[in-house]
Formats: structure tokens, sequence, C-alpha cells
């Protein structure tokens, strides 16, 4: 299904999103306050539609999500009102001002199973990817520093100080290099072209490993400079995004001789980026996230770890610089409950339920049950206590998951559709330790009302049609559907389109891209 997106705000950083989303095809809608942008997007943007009035976007059903893009003071409300009139909203950075305010945004999230997704795109940068999976590889050896500085001398806004404006980047790469939060927090800086908002800080953080780091924001510089250093034991790495070569490695160590610290220099390494553009990934990856109808990698939680990191940093600055003990308040979060359970559902004792996933009306979890991460399971939904559900899966109304039942990461199980466990049951005689396993692999859908028959795998990212019975194995990209199934063709991992092979085995989507290779009846994604 082709997503409709309205963007609110073309302003400085609204236009650069206004032409992405149109480039993905996705654009239908800009609001902006300023009527001369109307000309604009008119011209640019002939079948857009421009709309001056916030109503005439959130009244239009064809309207799927919205992005903000205005000043960070107006985050919280328009990004309330998305949510309450039923749209996925993705608003930039930073969420909102205030912790309260986060929280409240992503609360009625949750309540809205809606798609609520911040604008931290450097999460979305391939180099900080990249850098990532060297970090988690081991390729740094142990991280002892990480140190940030984000400088220009360009766009100077008065309704928040630098601290709010540059600094949320840098806080959630760091936070997400290191997988953890910082256990203290200091900042100090000044205001030189207005009293009361900063204009260059300086925040120092520890963290609980040991690990230090400091970031530094400024927007008055007399040149631009976006640098990230991570120091490892092994080796640095730099990420410079104003540069050609994004990433660096350094196998710079530090050797002990005679009982003194050495400094060992080696040659840099420059890193091979596959290099798309950050922005286009980061919209793409909303646009698949209403699709899936799972929780994006900047959710609102990652905003709110963020915003909660921020309100700290900004209490030391106004302190003038006082330490502040972030791990009081995590250990009050942390004493919250970590999942939601409607006041009508049962979830016996002995269960196993990540974090952030949500359990609607009527449904009963029985002991013994494990279910993962940012899952959403619908009403009137019974899941086994030998069954075993992964992350971010859903699993819609009047579902059944049985004893030795196993969902992988981000399963689709649509309403009303039928597991069994046992293939030959009677009333009469008690056949529980003739159960058969069945197996649903990543990323696969079962449509509505379809039945899977005990003791089959469904293959990654296959498509189970509505009404369909599976009897046997189903292989992984495969598209399925009938009575009993068969194979009608292949569905793309976005699962918006199916693939259409080449003489030579070869797809392309036509709708995300991805490539695919068949061999026979194995497909692969490459």
């Amino acid at each position: 299904m082709k997503r409709s997106i309205a963007v609110i705000g073309m302003g400085y950083w609204g236009k650069n999103l206004v032409r992405v989303f149109d480039e993905l095809g996705a654009l239908r809608a800009v609001s902006d306050v300023n009527p001369a942008r109307e000309a604009v997007v008119s011209q640019k943007y002939p079948e857009v539609r421009f709309c001056s009035l916030l109503e005439d976007v959130l009244s239009d059903e064809e309207i799927d999500g919205i992005v903000i893009a205005t000043p960070a003071s107006t985050h919280a409300e328009l990004a309330r009102r998305g949510l309450e009139a039923g749209k996925n909203v993705f608003v930039e950075k930073p969420l909102a001002l205030s912790v309260e305010e986060g929280e409240e945004l992503v609360s009625l999230a949750d309540q809205s199973e809606k798609v609520l997704m911040v604008g931290h795109l450097l999460q979305y940068h391939p180099a900080v990817l990249k850098l990532k999976e060297l970090i988690c590889q081991g390729e740094l050896g142990r991280i002892q520093y990480v140190y940030s500085n984000r400088l220009n001398m360009g766009k100077i806004r008065t309704e928040e100080n630098i601290l709010w404006s540059f600094a949320p980047h840098d806080i959630s790469v760091i936070v997400e290099l290191l997988e953890e939060e910082p256990k203290e927090v200091r900042s100090h800086g000044g205001s030189y072209l207005s009293s009361d908002v900063a204009d260059v800080t300086v925040s120092d953080f520890v963290f609980p490993s040991g690990v230090r780091g400091h970031i530094f924001v400024s927007w008055l510089h007399p040149f631009k400079e976006q640098r990230l250093v991570v120091v490892g034991s092994k080796k640095m790495a730099v990420f410079e995004d104003t540069a050609e070569n994004k990433l660096t490695l350094y196998p710079h160590k530090v050797e002990w001789i005679n009982r003194s610290p050495t400094a060992v220099k080696g040659e840099g390494k420059v890193v091979p980026i596959e290099m798309r553009e950050p922005l286009k990934v980061e919209c793409e990856h909303f646009l698949g996230r209403i699709e899936s109808h799972q929780p994006p990698r900047t959710d609102g939680r990652e905003g709110l770890k963020v915003l909660r990191i921020l309100d700290a940093c900004q209490k030391s600055l106004e302190t003038g610089g006082a330490t502040i003990d972030l791990s009081v308040q995590r250990k009050a979060v942390e004493a919250e409950p970590l999942y939601l359970v409607h006041e009508s559902s049962y979830v016996d004792e002995g269960c196993e339920i990540g974090e952030g996933t949500k359990i609607w009306h009527f449904s009963h979890i029985m002991s013994g049950a494990r279910i993962g991460k940012n899952c959403s399971i619908g009403q009137n939904v019974n899941i086994g206590g030998r069954a075993v559900v992964g992350n971010h899966v859903k699993v819609q109304n009047n579902v059944s998951i049985y004893d030795e039942v196993t969902l992988e990461d981000e399963v689709f199980c649509g309403p009303s559709m039928v597991f069994t466990n046992v293939i030959n049951p009677r009333s009469e005689i008690v056949r529980k330790d003739e159960y058969k396993p069945t197996l649903v692999k990543r990323g696969a859908t079962l449509g509505a009302n379809c039945t899977i028959l005990c003791g089959n795998t469904i293959g990654k990212y296959a498509f189970v049609g509505a009404g369909a019975v599976v009897t046997k194995d189903v292989p992984d990209y495969v598209l399925v559907i009938g009575v009993p199934a068969q194979t009608v063709g292949w569905m793309c991992r976005c699962g918006a389109a199916r693939l259409e092979f080449l003489s030579e085995g070869q797809a392309s989507c036509k709708l995300c891209n991805r490539s695919y290779t068949k061999q026979g009846d194995s497909v692969t994604e490459e």
C-alpha cells in the first residue's frame, strides 16, 4: 500500500523532508503558517496539496503520517495533536522540551498503537551504522573515551539554546554506540548573544562501564565541524560528516615502556562506506515502520531517553556545572512497569515479557510464556506456556498461540488466524506428549483467517494469504494462497510488492529497490 505523508513546516530543514518524501512518492500535503510557501509548493510539487491550517491535514483520512519540522517549542503540541487524530508521527529532534511532555507522547503513542519516531538522523547514517558494527565486532577493542564536536556559524535560534538545538544528535549516537546511558552528567557554557540563551556548551559524561565522554556544541564558531571520535584500546575511529571520507580508523595505541605510557601511532585507514543520503534512509525507515506496525530505531522511548539526558545537562548548566546523578532518576524509571497490560487481561506469574510490549483487552498470557520487546498483542489473544514470541511481533485479535509454537522477530499474525499443535486431535484422548512444533521465521506475514497446521516451518519474510491452509513447509520470501496453500510468487522483504524474477534469476523490488537472487525454489536477499 502506498503511504501518504504530510510535512508540517517547510522552513530551514522542512524543505529537505518535503523533497525526500516527494522523491519517495509518499508526499501528499505540506502545511505551513507562511502563506508565501504555497507558491513554492505549487511550483515545485504541483500534485501536492498545500494547507495553511493543520486541521486540514489532521482531518484528511488518506494521510497516514505527519512529519513535524517546526520550531522545537511546538513539537510536543503538534505531535500530541497528530497522535490524537490517529496519525503516525515523525517529529524532528528534540521530541519535546520537557521530560513530562515526552512521557505524555510515548504514552499516547502506546494507547493509539501509532508509530512515534524522532528525527535523530545520525542513527541512519551509513558511516555511523558501520562504526557501530566495528565496535560490536571488537575492532576498536575496549572503548575508553568518546567525544563529539558539533560547531558552526549558521542559524542561531532563540526558542531553545545550543544544547537543545545541537546536542540531541550526539547524545543519541553516543548512547547507541555504547549501548548504555550515562550515570553522571555535568555541563557548563556561555550566553554571549542573549543573556538567557546559551550559545556554547560543553557537557561531560560518565558511563557505568567507566567510559567517559564529552560533547562540545556551538553556533559561534568560525567554521563548520561535525566530528565524533571513539577511542578504543586497540584502535581509534573518527567519523567526520563534513569530510569526503566519512569514517577513518587509526591504529594508534599506548604502550607502557619503562613503566611510562608511550604513544605508538599508525597510519589512518579510510573505511569504505556504501553511502546513501541519510535523510532518505531515515524517511524510508518511517514509511517501512508504518507498513509493518513496528517501533522505529529512534522511537518515542529512544527520544525520551535523550530528553532525560538533555534535561540533566540543562539542570547542570543552570547550577554552574554541578554534577547531576542520573542513576537515581533511572532507578525510578526502571521501577515503573516495562510493559502495558490492559486491566481486562490476565498475565500469569512466571511469564517473560519484554520492554515496550502492549497486551490489549481480554487476553490471557499463561505461565511460562516468553514474549519479546515491543510486541503488540491484540484483543482476545491466548498465548500458551510453552509458546515463544520474539521481538516486534504483532498479533491481531482472536489468535491463540499454542504450546510449541515459536514466532521469531517481526512476525505478523493477522486477525483470527489459526495455529494447531496436534495433527490428529480427539476430545477423549489426551495427546499433550504428541505436540508438534511450529516455527514462523523472522518477518513472515500470516494473513487473516489463515490456518497453519502444526509441524511446519514458515520461512523468513514469507507471505501466507488470507484464508490459506498451510499443510507443508513454506520457503523464505514465498507467497502462498489457497486450500491447501500453493506457491503463486515471491514477496519482497518490505511486503509491499511481489518480486518478478528475470530469466537469470535476478529481481529487484520496484518500491524499496532491494535485490534478490533465485536458484530453484530458494530465494536469497543480496
